[in-house]
């Protein structure tokens, strides 16, 4: 693995009297695609909600390049299952808006994200609506909103997860094509097996909650990646599918 860009170690939450994470460790390397599987409710969200700073650990460290995170706290550039496109804003000005916040005026914020319509699928939409563009249209301009902000690190919350399984798929392989050329760092959370096994360098696999880590994949074969191409990645996905029906204790 190259030198970790972001390390958790012991992780813990709780709400209450539940549960959520015990003891989690993690690690990303720079120019990694890491994602992070478990159950439903197993606290996979909860884990971006701790990096991105909606609400504070119980117990255990977060590193970025080796400091504590709250002093990196600009570091991520977060992306939501649902698109979050504002339906009253254009899609040139959906795009826009991560660096609008940050700062940047408008001028500048569009000069930087126009060059970029083209590479995400979208030249000739700019001046659309969210309505008159199909879902994966939508998550390519929520993408394009994230990667423009130019941060350390992406964190990808199930992006394409409300989509339907051609969408999906078509997704995960624009995603893999796009990953391959810019060789972004990324942290993705996701209920789906082969999304994981078709984009990632590693797996980490959460128990039911309280979550703890009961096993890590490195997945060591060659982007980009084509469904059911290779034994291997069969292999992991069996392995993998065999974890979460039966954790280990």
């Amino acid at each position: 693995m190259s030198t970790p860009r972001l390390e958790l170690r012991n992780l813990s939450k709780s709400f209450g009297d539940t549960g959520v994470l015990a003891g989690i460790d993690l690690s990303v390397g720079a120019g990694e695609f890491v994602s992070i599987l478990g159950p439903s409710g197993a606290g996979k969200s909860t884990i971006l909600q701790l990096l991105t700073g909606a609400i504070a650990p119980d117990a255990g460290e977060m590193l970025f390049d080796g400091a504590p995170l709250e002093e990196k706290s600009q570091s991520f550039a977060f992306m939501p299952q649902r698109d979050a496109l504002m339906p009253w804003r254009r899609i040139i000005d959906n795009t826009t808006l991560g660096l609008e916040v940050a700062g940047a005026g408008r001028k500048a914020a569009r000069a930087a994200v126009e060059p970029l319509f083209a590479e995400f699928g979208l030249a000739g939409f700019e001046r659309h609506y969210p309505a008159q563009l199909s879902g994966g249209m939508r998550q390519r301009a929520a993408l394009l909103r994230t990667v423009v902000q130019h941060k350390a690190m992406l964190l990808l919350d199930e992006p394409f997860g409300a989509l339907d399984a051609l969408t999906r798929a078509q997704m995960q392989r624009w995603l893999a094509g796009m990953w391959n050329r810019h060789r972004w760092t990324v942290l993705l959370i996701t209920h789906d097996v082969r999304e994981a096994v078709l984009l990632s360098d590693r797996i980490y696999v959460l128990s039911p909650r309280p979550a703890r880590i009961v096993r890590r994949f490195e997945v060591r074969l060659p982007h980009p990646r084509l469904p059911a191409a290779s034994p291997a990645l069969a292999e992991i996905e069996a392995e993998i599918l065999q974890t979460l029906f039966e954790p280990e204790e």
